[in-house]
């Protein structure tokens, strides 16, 4: 063993008390494993059955209780039926005439859809609807708002109806609007069982390779009954609380990955115990002994790292800590007891048709371990430097809600949005900002607003509905796109003008998105450092170290910042985005996916840590020489690491091909943090950094 480097020795001792605890739930399980499927198969039959109503039951709500923005469009949603937070749909009319035309349709709307506020170029201030050379102009329609998904979905075939109808003149009427882009074009509505089944094909193909036998389904079908469990889980959470319906997709795709994982792991441990000689149920004890225990800790880190996401002064992020906290613990309870129970009866019926010893030692991750540790400060140095320079983006990174430009596509509802955008129609009437103020005092509000910079216009609407109870809105529409740096800027100016009016309230979704930036992020420090020190607690009591915590801390950080800059590149800037997704960079970065990203990132990391950590204790047990039994750890798990992750990697993949914009950039940002992770940081600085 090398001199002056026993970190490895003193530092990598898993308790033995969870060991016992690990040994005792084995033989339980095996005593009473046709009690224990039948269990799981109930679960996963009532999961099943009851799926529909949780997702049902799931919540669409952004609150954030306290903040000025989110105060005034509950005001302005209560009195006036809708806006405030909810964007307007838009009817953009092409052709001569462009601005009666678009007068004709909006009053049709209000004549066959009861309840609905509309603004056309017609009202005082409006005049910006109607572009240069009157060729195109648009309408803004407030349709009543009912809850779910898609606010507008009560009304909005008889809208589609009534412009396709206008448009079948002389003119060409198109419907949109920004909630339509956002959602891929009205594409949003899809169930998150066409997500799981990409991911888990995913999956399999993986598992076959690993596998090469009928073992490859077993992961998978635990997978299955940890998922419908979950969903069963989330259902009595629903009865509590509300939950978002962002936790579907983590549940399905996360939970996916997670519980294969888990799964895998003892899977092939007691693989390779078989081929050592041992006979099935003394396999699957030790598997237990050993590739169990990792899983336990495992999970428990990860469900640490979602729980932080309570500290959120928000019920939407709150939610998915709740419900993500979920994930681990079903995937742990079905890997310890489903497992074992399915191994014992029918694990070498499995085996099928695979031939010969199975291969527990990689040649390649040996040959990958031998030689960072013979270069290791260039692979120290190489690696850190790399991981740097993919961070650097995020000292740029932008926060809110998508740009106009970042949706753009080929559909009709994009090309007239943009086409009535590049007419000189302001970008902000796709997301207007509403003040709300006494009646009286509207004239005079709308003329000092006029004059504030980055106001393209402020329309005082006239029609039916847009006053109650002697308060009136006024629709101010910024010049720039609202997500664009000019548009923040010009939303500040335009609340810096009436904050000494305590009369008058500022809303709309720009002004919301600028508060949900400040409510989630003002305190992040404290969410952070609540992860941080419960997961080095849990590591510094299960390893007996205080350093080699600090050390996996430290690049589990580097590796979540490098998975933020290129998301950022990616989304923010455009690099690749029309290749990997078929569109354009939104601008920025959803508001809440870097802390959501962080709490899942940060915990499922740990995973791989604690699987090559518990195998070199072994090896360091046989023979006592630190860095052959890193050689001997990285052999063992990174065939194991790099295919736990690569499903994962698919899960999230799968995961992007959801419509919703919000989704695809937080799948991107966890996909390149599993692999950054998995393949850089553990397979190559946690090698070398176990020395030192």
């Amino acid at each position: 063993m090398r001199p002056g480097v026993p970190s490895l020795s003193i530092s990598l001792l898993i308790l033995s008390d969870e060991a016992a605890n690990v040994e005792r739930l084995s033989d339980q399980v095996l005593r009473h494993r046709a009690v224990v499927a039948a269990f799981w198969l109930l679960v996963a039959l009532a999961g099943g059955l009851l799926a529909p109503t949780t997702v049902d039951r799931l919540s669409y709500d952004f609150a954030l209780p306290g903040q000025p923005a989110y105060e005034a469009n509950t005001r302005i949603a209560d009195e006036f039926g809708g806006g405030g937070a909810d964007d307007p749909l838009l009817v953009v009319v092409e052709g001569p005439d462009a601005e009666s035309g678009a007068g004709d349709v909006a009053g049709a709307i209000e004549q066959q859809v009861p309840g609905t506020r509309v603004v056309t170029a017609a009202d005082p201030g409006a005049g910006s609807l109607t572009g240069e050379g009157d060729e195109v102009s648009v309408a803004l329609v407030y349709p009543p708002v009912t809850p779910g998904p898609e606010p507008y979905a009560a009304s909005q075939d008889r809208i589609e109806a009534i412009v396709s109808e206008a448009g079948a003149g002389s003119g060409r009427a198109t419907l949109t609007g920004f909630l339509l882009l956002a959602e891929g074009g009205g594409g949003g509505d899809r169930s998150v069982l066409v997500e799981v089944v990409l991911g888990g094909a995913g999956a399999l193909v993986v598992l076959a390779l690993v596998f090469a036998s009928l073992l490859a389904g077993l992961p998978l079908l635990v997978a299955a009954v940890s998922i419908l469990g979950t969903f069963l889980a989330l259902l009595g959470l629903t009865a509590l609380t509300d939950v978002s319906f962002v936790v579907q997709f983590l549940v399905g795709l996360i939970g996916l990955g997670v519980a294969i994982d888990y799964s895998l792991l003892i899977v092939t441990r007691w693989r390779e115990e078989l081929t050592a000689g041992r006979d099935n149920d003394a396999a699957v004890r030790m598997a237990m002994r050993t590739a169990g225990r990792s899983v336990l800790f495992s999970g428990v880190t990860v469900a640490v790292s979602l729980a932080a996401l309570v500290l959120v002064p928000l019920p939407f992020l709150r939610s998915i800590g709740l419900g993500g906290l979920l994930i681990p613990l079903f995937s742990v309870a079905t890997s310890l007891t489903l497992v074992p129970a399915l191994l014992s009866a029918v694990g070498p019926r499995l085996l099928w048709p695979r031939r010969g010893p199975a291969r527990s030692r990689s040649r390649f991750w040996e040959g990958v371990a031998r030689r960072v540790l013979a270069h290791r400060w260039l692979t120290i140095v190489g690696c850190t430097a790399a991981l740097l320079a993919l961070a650097a983006p995020v000292l740029t990174l932008t926060l809110g809600s998508p740009q106009l430009s970042g949706l753009a596509s080929s559909a009709p509802a994009s090309t007239a949005a943009t086409g009535a955008v590049r007419a000189g129609v302001p970008s902000g009437a796709l997301r207007p900002v509403e003040v709300l103020a006494p009646a009286g005092t509207l004239d005079g509000l709308a003329e000092d607003l006029r004059a504030v910079d980055g106001v393209g216009a402020v329309a005082q609407p006239d029609g039916a509905g847009w006053e109650r109870g002697g308060e009136g809105l006024l629709q101010v529409w910024l010049a720039d796109d609202p997500a664009s740096e000019g548009g923040r800027t010009a939303l500040a100016e335009v609340r810096a003008a009436v904050a000494d009016r305590p009369a008058v309230e500022v809303g709309g979704s720009p002004a919301e998105d600028a508060d949900f930036v400040t409510a989630v992020y003002d305190d992040v420090v404290w969410v952070v450092l609540a992860v941080v020190v419960l997961t080095f607690l849990l590591l510094a009591r299960a390893l007996r170290s205080v350093w080699l915590p600090v050390k996996a801390l430290a690049l589990n950080v580097v590796s979540i910042a490098a998975a933020y800059g290129v998301t950022v590149l990616v989304w923010q800037e455009g690099l690749g985005s029309e290749l990997l997704f078929g569109q354009p960079a939104t601008g920025v970065i959803t508001t809440w996916v870097p802390i959501a990203a962080f709490a899942f990132l940060f915990g499922l990391s740990m995973d791989y840590e604690v699987f090559i950590l518990a195998r070199m204790r072994e090896a360091y047990d046989e023979h006592g020489d630190t860095d052959r039994a890193v050689v001997d750890g990285i052999a063992h798990t990174g065939r194991l690491v790099t295919s736990a992750a690569l499903i994962l990697f698919l899960a999230f993949v799968a995961l992007s091909t959801v419509p919703a914009v919000e989704v695809k950039v937080l799948a991107t940002t966890l996909a390149l943090g599993i692999v950054i992770d998995a393949v850089v940081v553990r397979g190559l600085l946690a090698p070398v950094s176990r020395g030192w």
